[in-house]
């Protein structure tokens, strides 16, 4: 296995743990009815700036909201989305959407960027222990430019994400990604390789790539890019004061 592919799948593993352990704090949160949950990954996130404008940009955007429509309309049925090869992330963590990704559309999206195959398909559960689709996911390595990604869907109409400054607990220390002390994780007080390295972490400046949501069945546009919790259930977290937030 290259050593590419090595630090994919410890960047997966990690922040699968990270995420268990966001979304377990997130959940408490709510049970306590202290609010805050997702939207206390300061120092985790990186958002791209909202662009000027451009001629084309809208026509481009509602191109993407059409072709995620279509790619969309098979897997009304999660069952389809299985038998398809869309894995569920994180099935057992309740979550206020689940992540139907097909690894090998996120391979293909390193290199070609291709709206009818998303890396990942958006689900809210339903009561009766279904899912319900309301959008899609799709990705960039990690390394791709804000210029490239502005070029797959543009900038001064979608927020571009990314899950950064990810320490990874020593052994022994899993307990640290959990409760408001948190010291590891998506939720942990350590952004910083220094202080990962002290603590006797691994420290993973980037855990995944790129990543923006769509949710084209809105009829609100401002819902359909939606960056913010909102009440239609998004999982985005409220970064406004993020925006263009350094990685280094």
């Amino acid at each position: 296995m290259s050593s590419r592919f090595r630090v994919r799948n410890l960047a997966a593993h990690c922040l699968a743990i990270g995420l268990s352990a966001t979304l377990a704090n997130a959940q408490s949160a709510e049970a306590d009815h202290h609010g805050g949950g997702m939207a206390h990954m300061s120092g985790h996130m990186y958002m791209t700036t909202l662009r000027p404008k451009q001629p084309g940009d809208q026509a481009k955007a509602d191109a993407i909201v059409t072709a995620a429509k279509a790619t969309m309309a098979p897997y009304e049925d999660y069952h389809a989305a299985l038998a398809d090869g869309f894995r569920i992330f994180l099935p057992n963590i309740p979550q206020p959407q689940y992540h139907f990704t097909k690894m090998a559309n996120g391979l293909a999206a390193w290199n070609h960027f291709d709206p009818l195959k998303p890396t990942s398909l958006l689900y809210r559960k339903t009561p009766d222990g279904g899912y319900k689709l309301i959008g899609v996911m799709y990705t960039d390595r990690v390394d791709a430019t804000e210029d490239e990604i502005n070029s797959r869907i543009p900038l001064s109409i979608a927020t571009w994400h990314q899950h950064i400054n990810f320490c990874k607990a020593p052994d022994g220390q899993k307990a640290a990604y959990f409760g408001p002390n948190a010291k590891f994780g998506l939720l942990g007080s350590i952004h910083t390789q220094q202080d990962c390295s002290a603590a006797g972490g691994v420290f993973l400046p980037h855990v995944f790539g790129w990543m923006v949501h769509v949710y084209p069945y809105e009829s609100d546009p401002r819902k359909i890019w939606s960056v913010d919790d909102d009440d239609s259930g998004h999982d985005n977290m409220d970064h406004s004061a993020m925006a263009g937030m350094k990685m280094d």
